[in-house]
């Protein structure tokens, strides 16, 4: 009686341990088989399998978005190496945590026996001297260093750790990635798995979770709860349908960091959609922005750039549709200036392409680099004062007004860049038109 009792006791304590306890911590895989996704790093004969397998690691980082396992690869890593495993976040340690951390696992750590492991989650958020007081340690061996990261390490870790480590990126997860954690919960959960789930709909599960396992595991179990709060049996069941989830949720399911990976991902695709001339593309990449929560002066400001660097002599209305959409966008704000951004948007997106004036300023720049500060030729120099006219200057300069069609050859470049070419016409109509003109004005220096 009293021993039926205990086990009651101690099954009671283990289920209220287990519901307080969130889905995706109770959910978190302890062996790489129990692991979904990240194949190309973990799966059989991968990269980071056979290490783990040899059972020596080095140094590494992992890069990728949230929620698609790199603290539990960490982790699956130390008790696979059965190593003194260490945890600092860059968001609430210092330099004085990394030391601290660092001058345990040296003590604690026995002859030939494998270096700890010191894991840093969001590293890209530590200081260039918190980085700094990892490079001795990682470079000596003291400890292996796992560093977990959403944002491009080239631009947030310092180079010289950076080639210390090996870099690996995750991927979001897949959909049957997604069908199978879900799976996975409403079966094995201690807790789920005891009030029938049945995945109805999963569209609306997905679409929220944008591939991020525990921002799914979370969603789950708060429509879970709220099922169980509408009053029904917990006997009865429960049935997960797209109506469910949005009803339970009541959010825009876009992920959009301005200041992270994404927005620079985002405004890089809506760019190269209006460069490739698709005007969908565009649409969407900008409504992605917008709903974003992005700043319209930034998107305007990137169409005006997008307009000289692109379109440019193609077509020169597109300056100036992009630069009055700019003025639009300062003048009205949201929400009207949505129509002007997409009107632009479209505009540039479908308009004649030509980066000849970009190339060509560039060149030009590269060749001033290049050869210094060549002299002005005499003939196009000012003559304000008496004794610059005595030593010829604007001497033989031949105003071009003066002349048929407004023009007469003459040197304009300097005497030692006589014969370079900077600007190339492109073949677009608005261009031909531009460079049959130099053709007719300077002949077999136009004629390519």
């Amino acid at each position: 009686m009293a021993f039926s009792w205990i086990l009651r006791t101690f099954a009671f304590h283990t289920i209220w341990r287990n519901m307080a306890e969130p889905l995706a911590e109770r959910l978190r895989p302890r062996t790489l088989d129990d692991y979904i996704g990240q194949q190309h790093l973990v799966g059989e004969g991968a990269v980071l399998r056979r290490m783990i397998d040899s059972g020596h690691i080095s140094s590494f980082i992992l890069w990728g978005p949230p929620g698609v396992g790199k603290t539990t690869l960490a982790q699956i890593i130390a008790h696979r190496l059965e190593t003194p495993f260490y945890t600092l976040s860059a968001v609430t340690s210092g330099v004085k945590d990394v030391r601290d951390v660092i001058e345990k696992a040296q003590k604690g750590r026995f002859f030939n026996e494998a270096s700890p492991i010191l894991f840093i989650d969001e590293i890209h958020r530590f200081s260039k001297s918190q980085q700094d007081s990892l490079l001795g340690a990682v470079e000596r061996g003291i400890v292996t260093l796992i560093g977990a990261t959403t944002e491009n390490p080239s631009f947030e870790v310092i180079r010289p750790l950076l080639s210390r480590c090996q870099l690996y990126v995750l991927k979001s997860l897949e959909k049957d990635d997604l069908l199978k954690l879900l799976e996975r919960a409403v079966t094995k959960d201690v807790v789920l798995k005891e009030r029938h789930i049945e995945l109805k709909e999963t569209n609306a599960l997905l679409r929220y979770s944008g591939g991020d396992a525990r921002k799914l595991l979370n969603i789950l179990e708060l429509v879970v709860e709220n099922s169980g709060k509408s009053g029904a049996s917990e006997n009865a069941g429960i049935s997960i349908t797209d109506e469910a989830v949005v009803h339970c949720l009541q959010q825009n399911p876009l992920a959009y960091d301005k200041d992270g990976e994404m927005h620079y991902d985002i405004i890089s695709a809506f760019i190269k959609s209006i460069r490739g001339s698709d005007p969908d593309a565009a649409l969407y990449w900008m409504a992605r922005m917008i709903e974003g929560g992005e700043d319209p002066q930034f998107i305007a400001r990137r169409m005006v750039i997008s307009a000289s660097e692109d379109i440019g002599l193609a077509n020169l209305n597109a300056l100036l549709l992009a630069n009055a959409a700019f003025d639009t966008v300062m003048k009205i704000g949201w929400p009207e200036a949505r129509i002007a951004l997409g009107e632009c948007a479209v505009y540039l997106a479908t308009s004649p392409k030509s980066n000849s004036a970009y190339l060509g300023i560039d060149a030009a720049l590269a060749l001033v680099r290049e050869t210094g500060n060549q002299p002005v030729p005499l003939p196009l120099r000012n003559a304000p004062t008496k004794l610059m006219k005595d030593l010829g200057y604007h001497d033989g300069y031949m105003y071009p007004h003066d002349y048929p069609g407004h023009f007469t050859p003459q040197q304009y470049m300097p005497d030692a860049l006589t014969d370079q070419r900077l600007w190339h016409g492109q073949h677009n109509p608005a261009e031909e038109k531009l460079w049959q003109r130099m053709v007719n004005y300077w002949g077999k220096r136009y004629e390519e």
